[in-house]
């Protein structure tokens, strides 16, 4: 199954973020070592949000993912939410359709 974890920044978070950003990264590529992120990263202009999209059983993968990310514990994302993701087109698709 595809989940959507979706990030809302705080206001300053570009200003914030260098002195989180290498423990944000280093677990972001841990999960995609372990097969469970796919892709992830900031929506642009403006940066306000983020989209990260997850590859697992269940969300509680990606739950334990938000809750230990230095962005989130430091306070620069200020809401936070697991979405499923019916995906049915593409080369990586969960239940495809045609």
């Amino acid at each position: 199954m595809h989940y959507l974890l979706i990030y809302e920044f705080c206001k300053d978070c570009l200003e914030r973020r260098a002195q989180f950003r290498d423990a944000h990264l280093g677990l972001g590529w841990q999960a995609v070592e372990r097969g469970e992120l796919l892709l992830g990263d900031a929506l642009d202009s403006p940066v306000d949000r983020a989209m990260l999209l997850f590859r697992a059983d269940s969300p509680d993968v990606v739950e334990a993912f938000a809750r230990a990310d230095s962005y989130v514990t430091n306070g620069l994302v200020e809401r936070w939410e697991v979405r499923k993701w019916n995906t049915v087109v593409g080369q990586q698709v969960a239940t495809p359709v045609r």
